[in-house]
């Protein structure tokens, strides 16, 4: 797969400036440029990505399996149609998002291995400056723009989150996190356990265990999984009837969403029922004498944390053949051998794979300022998860936790390009969300509540996360289904939005 030269940039001494300054070459970042290129053909941009090609996860996670758990006609974009299966492999995506760079003409806007380090505000002259290190070059480089559009997902790429087990030295083979695949290793004939029952966990242990003697998936407790055909029915109908392609993407997508809609709100109107189907899908494939009362029946409410897809079933057919097998106990000590479990039992491996999870990634870890002060993002609000209170001129894409990503990220790409055009017929340099007094005294929520949405890297970093307020628009409501309608139809005159020129051009006056 073709790949753009990592750009030579301008000397130092000389920033190059652009209208909008894109941070991050994934699926939101590419989006972000395409809704700019259709929507404001007359601004300038840039796309800024620290990997040395575009697709993000899809690009940095080398793991057997790797996949989607989004189907991908809502996770792909509304104007490009997805013609494979509904869930996708990493390559195919990449193979997608190519497509999509080579027909919108975006290598020439993409500046592959720039890492941002900072990014700072002035008012005086309604610009951000972004100080960026170039791989392979020892002098930093200097870019600026008037609007800052951060698409560089949420969370940490380079290193995985594993928590602090007792005995992990004393273990003699290979520890593993996902997101530090090593290309290298041999797990053929090995006897491998898998730590974690998520997404990532469903993926590897059926693309793993053709290879291996045996695996084990140890889990603390118990993850809704939602099995069934990598196929879409209605897709391969409208094909037969030679529907364009065009259309079949938008029909399926339709269907898909309302589905989902569905499930969504049986999730909170009668969990119970839904949570005796998704058993009941369990059932089918493990057998009535498996025991998914304890592997598989969790504690939450269905949707409370991800329900992850798992195509065709392989995780319970793997399972069910006996090529892999579920342990759900909590490890008391790493042994020489393997686990030792606090139920007393031990778990032997040749390898063990940490597929615990990641750790939530803030604005990038980049060192923001504003007008010289440092940027606390965890003291600011959010504007419709969106903008930021107290932060002029900067979008930030957080996607759904329960549709997929891409969908919030197309939402946030037609409301940018709102903003910035309705910023130009206004005349203004600058526009800062803003509480009033009443606001600013209401109590804080939190980015996103617990019984809304718990999984633990919500858990273990919502503290550095921005509040909500109590009242529209300094809400989040992680819905499709509310934001659809409301931030297409968000009055960008309100009150809540401060415009404002910058202060340069006004002593000038």
């Amino acid at each position: 797969m073709s790949q753009a030269a990592i750009k030579p940039a301008s000397a130092p001494s000389a920033p190059q400036h652009v209208d909008v300054l894109i941070i991050g070459a994934g699926i939101s970042g590419i989006g972000g440029a395409c809704h700019l290129q259709q929507q404001c053909p007359e601004k300038s941009f840039l796309i800024l990505e620290n990997q040395t090609g575009f697709g993000g996860t899809w690009r940095t996670h080398k793991y057997p399996g790797i996949r989607s758990d989004s189907d991908l006609y809502t996770f792909g974009y509304r104007f490009k149609p997805w013609t494979g299966k509904p869930i996708a492999t990493a390559d195919a995506i990449l193979e997608y998002m190519e497509e999509v760079i080579e027909e919108r003409g975006l290598n020439d806007h993409i500046r592959y291995g720039h890492m941002v380090k900072s990014a700072s505000w002035s008012s005086d002259e309604a610009l951000w400056t972004v100080k960026v290190e170039r791989q392979g070059s020892d002098d930093p480089l200097t870019f600026t723009c008037h609007f800052l559009w951060m698409c560089q997902g949420y969370y940490k790429h380079a290193k995985g989150y594993t928590p602090e087990w007792p005995g992990v030295d004393r273990f003699a083979g290979p520890i593993v996190h996902p997101q530090n695949w090593p290309e290298d290793l041999d797990y053929a004939g090995k006897r491998v356990l898998v730590i974690g029952s998520g997404a990532t966990a469903a993926t590897l242990v059926p693309a793993m265990a053709e290879k291996c003697s045996h695996i084990t998936m140890l889990q603390r407790s118990p993850t809704f999984f939602a099995p069934g055909e990598n196929r879409n029915e209605l897709a391969d109908m409208l094909r037969e009837l030679e529907v364009p392609e065009e259309w079949i993407h938008e029909i399926v997508r339709r269907k898909i969403l309302h589905d989902m809609k569905v499930v969504q709100q049986r999730s909170f109107e009668e969990p119970e029922k839904l949570r005796d189907e998704l058993i009941a899908g369990a059932r089918a494939y493990l057998g009535p004498d498996f025991d998914v009362e304890t592997h598989f029946t969790p504690k939450y409410r269905p949707w409370q944390q991800r329900l992850a897809f798992i195509p065709d079933g392989d995780l319970y057919k793997g399972i069910a053949s006996g090529k892999a097998s579920v342990v759900t106990d909590e490890i008391e000590t790493f042994t020489e051998q393997g686990v030792l479990l606090k139920s007393g039992e031990e778990l032997a491996a040749d390898i063990i794979v940490t597929a615990t999870g990641f750790d939530l990634c803030v604005l990038g870890d980049i060192d923001f300022a504003i007008d010289g002060e440092a940027l606390d993002f965890s003291k600011r609000y959010t504007w419709r998860g969106i903008l930021y209170s107290g932060v002029p001129n900067m979008a930030w894409v957080f996607g759904y936790l329960r549709t997929s990503w891409t969908m919030r990220a197309d939402l946030i790409g037609d409301f940018v390009c709102r903003l910035l055009k309705h910023m130009d017929v206004k005349g203004v340099d600058m526009v800062v969300p803003t509480l009033s007094a009443e606001e600013l005294a209401e109590p804080a929520r939190p980015f996103i509540e617990k019984d809304n949405f718990n999984p633990g890297y919500l858990d273990r970093s919502m503290h550095l996360m921005p509040k909500q307020g109590q009242r529209t628009p300094w809400v989040f409501p992680q819905d499709y289904y509310v934001e659809k309608d409301e931030i297409p139809a968000a009055d960008l005159e309100d009150g809540t939005l401060v415009y404002g020129q910058r202060k340069l051009a006004q002593r000038a006056s």
